[in-house]
């Protein structure tokens, strides 16, 4: 038996996501139809990150088992010569049987992109926000979710997690003339997070809550306090760190 772990970036602009579903196409799914032709066996392909419908990769990490004596590079060519042109296997390797690709990992960063003009290139992998922003007080936001914190305020309502705890090692908002991007790592991250932290910086940002109520709405605990859940084409999954 082989653990092989592959490196993917793809644009998730027509799937239902990462994960196999009934009501279409996903990542997950793609790519295991591509492997049963090429391993001449099914295998299930487990990713670091069940990213949302829409949601982008630019560094998904996954793994599968296999009893193949295929050649690593062979299955790589097979996946990129048979794959959507919106999937792209970057690396391949093996990897130890105990490794897991969700469970095995420190830590994920996520990206969001804010357009602040319209953008016809990059319309699928930004939001655009014509409100005016105050960058500053989004940058102190953002530094204020360094460190441990409970993020049950902005994690989907029907999502079945033991706790809402979450360590957040990096968050910051990077400007240019045009665009604003929001990065943000952690050790793990809870369904719907980074959109609803996006959404409700943002609030903040336009004016629309004060800072005392952005930090008010962690203590609620409660998702209906915070602000809307932002359009998942703006995000993406970065990088993956084990």
């Amino acid at each position: 038996m082989r653990n092989i772990k592959l490196l993917l970036e793809y644009d998730g602009t027509n799937y239902v996501g990462w994960q196999r579903q009934q009501n279409g196409r996903s990542i997950q799914g793609e790519i295991e139809i591509v492997l049963k032709q090429i391993l001449q066996e099914s295998v299930n392909v487990i990713g670091a990150g069940r990213t949302d419908a829409g949601v982008h990769a630019r560094g998904q990490a996954a793994n599968f088992r296999t009893e193949t004596k295929l050649d690593l590079l062979e299955i790589k060519g097979g996946l990129n010569g048979l794959l959507p042109e919106d999937i792209v296997a970057h690396e391949i390797e093996e990897a130890g049987l105990e490794f897991h690709s969700r469970y095995s990992a420190k830590e994920r960063e996520y990206s969001y992109r804010i357009a602040l003009t319209p953008s016809a290139l990059l319309r699928n992998f930004s939001w655009h926000v014509k409100y005016s922003l105050s960058i500053e007080l989004m940058q102190h936001a953002a530094n204020v979710l360094i460190g441990t914190h409970d993020f049950g305020s902005f994690c989907k309502a029907n999502s079945d997690v033991d706790n809402h705890s979450c360590i957040v090692s990096v968050a910051s908002w990077e400007i240019n003339e045009t665009f604003l991007r929001f990065v943000i790592r952690a050790n793990r991250f809870l369904h719907g997070m980074v959109r609803a932290l996006v959404g409700t910086i943002v609030d903040l940002g336009r004016g629309y809550i004060s800072f005392d109520e952005y930090l008010k709405i962690f203590e609620m605990k409660n998702r209906s306090e915070a602000g809307m859940s932002v359009p998942a084409k703006g995000l993406i999954l970065e990088k993956v760190f084990y």
